[in-house]
């Protein structure tokens, strides 16, 4: 797979002639309504037509296996897919090796160089016996160049059919799935959720479900909330009760907590309460996770983030979520959802009292559109990438990209004269994440939300990683 970025003068036909690749593959895998419209700056996922094939109407997983002489349980291996019917239009799949025919005076040696794999793995892979030993015209499978395995965690807030059908769609590419939310009460019951759709959806693509609890309640976090619970060991055992009825009925794996804006005087009370309830689940098989705010240092201030003590948590739960994005929030000036440099220096703390191990780095999957001049006490709209790659087009501006943020962003004029500011996502920003995953060697990334269309994600995603399930 290659990312190409859009040039002016340049048409799709020729963009893929430049890269030996077919046209219709690469509409379906980028999902180009209008494919004669491109936008200069837009970044393209191009795939290899060689090791790589985008799912048409009407395929089959044992059609495309035959086509590229694998087996069915090779190629559905390869891409984590559990139910060999369970193939989606604009999927791409990854071969598990491609083929290269022997030229006279090729050796092993050379051919291993050509693509960066070891020798060794192409002689198991091809049961040779006499490494030197190969003929003009033999066939031999060139295994895939190993990638880091990472865990991957996908936070959902809708529970209707077409959210089902995104989990189905792409759950060979989450460890976890994580609907949100369950919330506390104060008398340490919990609100109800109808997610049992997307629970099924879990299950058939082998994605483990989280339960996610919250101390969100009438449209925001309540700190009062978070107090009444926190500094109440009685109630916490009650209100750990319930969780464990809830994950037995539902068939939950584990429990992500996000707990936020907790008074800074409970932070003590947070980290007692996480050790009560490892304590109580960890017995029973599950997980308990966090999600935290984004700080640079122990000492930070502010409400959002004091009561969030890195190390604690780092100590006690199994994993956490940094929740690196929301730089570009709805209620503030435009900026990148989450700027690299920014997201860095999160992390160049965290990994100073978390293990590299237990983190999984918050990763945005929408963009925001701001009407400019930028006034305080207005509000941003909320955008999927592809929804920006079509405004840019509507109003027939180019996309630019800011390097020292790797975010693109445009400017445009709307019909009433309305100047407007959008930054978002793509592939080029999503690479430089997944850089920056494997730079601080982290456990993983956890999405912050499905429900926004983003296809070119999804090729750069398993370009760089192999999705671990449990």
């Amino acid at each position: 797979m290659e990312i190409h970025v859009v040039q002016r003068g340049e048409t799709l036909w020729r963009i893929a002639q430049n890269y030996g690749s077919d046209i219709n593959q690469i509409i379906l895998l980028n999902q180009l309504d209008s494919p004669d419209t491109l936008v200069v700056g837009q970044s393209l996922v191009i795939p290899n037509p060689n090791q790589e094939y985008v799912v048409r109407p009407g395929d089959t997983l044992w059609e495309i296996a035959q086509m590229y002489g694998v087996s069915v349980n090779e190629l559905a291996r390869a891409n984590n897919i559990t139910n060999s019917s369970l193939i989606f239009v604009g999927q791409l799949l990854e071969m598990p090796y491609s083929v290269h025919v022997v030229q006279v005076g090729e050796f092993l040696w050379g051919i291993a160089q050509q693509y960066g794999v070891p020798v060794n793995q192409i002689i198991e892979a091809n049961n040779i016996t006499n490494s030197s030993y190969i003929y003009p015209g033999q066939r031999l499978r060139i295994p895939n160049v190993n990638k880091p395995v990472i865990e991957v965690n996908a936070y959902v807030t809708q529970t209707n059919e077409q959210a089902r059908r995104e989990v189905l769609a792409l759950g060979s590419n989450f460890t976890y799935l994580s609907p949100f939310m369950y919330s506390v009460r104060a008398d340490g019951t919990i609100t109800e959720m109808q997610e049992e759709q997307l629970l099924e959806a879990a299950q058939e693509t082998n994605v483990a479900p989280l339960l996610v609890l919250t101390n969100f309640t009438e449209s925001e976090f309540n700190s009062d909330l978070a107090a009444t619970i926190l500094r109440n060991p009685d109630l916490q055992e009650t209100l750990i009760t319930n969780i464990l009825e809830k994950i037995r009925e539902k068939g939950y794996t584990g429990l992500n907590i996000d707990f936020e804006y907790v008074y800074p005087e409970d932070r003590e009370n947070y980290n007692a309460f996480l050790r009560r309830l490892v304590a109580r689940l960890h017995p029973e098989g599950l997980t308990v996770s966090t999600a935290l705010a984004p700080k640079i240092s122990a000492e930070q201030s502010g409400l959002l983030y004091e009561a969030h003590d890195y190390a604690a948590h780092g100590e006690i739960v199994d994993f956490v979520i940094l929740m690196t994005y929301e730089w570009g929030w709805a209620g503030g000036r435009p900026w990148a959802i989450a700027p690299i440099n920014e997201v860095r220096e999160v992390l160049d703390f965290a990994v100073t009292v978390i293990p590299r191990n237990k983190i999984l780095m918050g990763v945005p999957l929408y963009g925001r559109n701001w009407e400019i001049p930028w006034q305080e006490g207005t509000i941003a709209q909320t955008i999927s990438p592809k929804a920006a790659v079509q405004l840019a087009a509507k109003y027939n501006v180019s996309i630019q990209y800011n390097t020292t943020y790797q975010a693109p962003f445009f400017r445009y004029t709307d019909e009433s004269g309305q100047r407007h500011e959008v930054w978002f996502e793509d592939a080029r920003s999503m690479q430089a994440k997944y850089d920056t995953v494997k730079d601080y060697n982290l456990r993983g990334i956890s999405y912050w939300v499905l429900g926004n269309p983003f296809p070119e994600n999804w090729a750069v995603l398993r370009d760089n990683f192999i999705v671990k399930k449990l």
